[in-house]
């Protein structure tokens, strides 16, 4: 191989090494970017979620001091005015008994509530603890007759999960007070194998599903809530026949 074969071989290689690096270097390019690109959308969603959650948060208390309110108004309210009724009525002393019998619930009904108000009571307790606290508070109210049933055994959850639970099922326990003029509410908590499965039913007017977004009744986001935290909701109702929310979070 003569000197000038030789040098164009040298060139070529050069060359090809050239492309190659060039290549390399677009091509990591590329991966770099598409990796920070990757990282920026990461951090966005997470920043969503944990803004999804302070917002859930904040919707809980107010939903839970709005209770509150009416427990207040409607239950300790009336009975502090029925025993002042009574006592201005006493004739004897089985009127007497009766009076310290109404300020002796109102006093219970005090305390619980003042449990309620306390902020670690409200942001700390568990899934099942605030379904518990929730039905006892609708059945306080008289608004209609709550159960509350258990299945299963309890498995730890993740807490930002719980939160977004909770909030699902409390603001359709509020909807079923607020529109659907049921007289009973039950909510079934069932811990399977795999899976975290919560209905919650009413004997209501119902509605028409398909008309949920047209009567504004706050339900409307419970899939993007669930969507959340890798959950399923579903709700189904027809009218003159009640409304059911079917929560489907499956465990790790």
């Amino acid at each position: 191989m003569d000197q000038d074969t030789q040098l164009l071989v040298i060139l070529v290689v050069l060359l090809v090494l050239f492309l190659l690096a060039v290549i390399i270097f677009v091509l990591f390019s590329v991966f770099m970017k598409r990796k920070n690109s990757l990282l920026r959308e990461q951090i966005e969603a997470e920043k969503r979620y944990e803004r999804a959650i302070a917002e859930t948060q904040i919707e809980i208390r107010e939903e839970t001091l709005r209770n509150i309110s009416w427990e207040l108004h409607d239950n300790i309210g009336q009975l502090l005015t029925l025993a002042k009724i009574k006592a201005q009525n006493i004739e004897d002393g089985e009127d007497m008994l009766e009076v310290a019998e109404t300020i002796g619930t109102g006093l219970n009904e005090l305390r619980a509530l003042s449990k309620s108000i306390n902020p670690e009571a409200i942001n700390g307790q568990s899934l099942l603890k605030s379904l518990e606290n929730e039905v006892a508070r609708f059945n306080r109210l008289k608004f209609l007759s709550a159960t509350y049933d258990l299945i299963g055994d309890p498995v730890q959850l993740n807490p930002k999960a719980e939160i977004i639970l909770f909030r699902i099922v409390q603001e359709f326990m509020s909807n079923t007070m607020k529109h659907s003029k049921a007289s009973k509410l039950q909510i079934r908590v069932q811990f399977k194998a795999d899976a975290l499965e919560i209905t919650a039913l009413d004997d209501g007017v119902g509605f028409d599903a398909e008309k949920l977004l047209e009567r504004g009744i706050g339900l409307s986001n419970i899939d993007k809530r669930a969507q959340l935290i890798g959950a399923q909701a579903r709700i189904s109702s027809i009218p003159g026949a009640g409304t059911q929310l079917k929560l489907y979070y499956p465990l790790d």
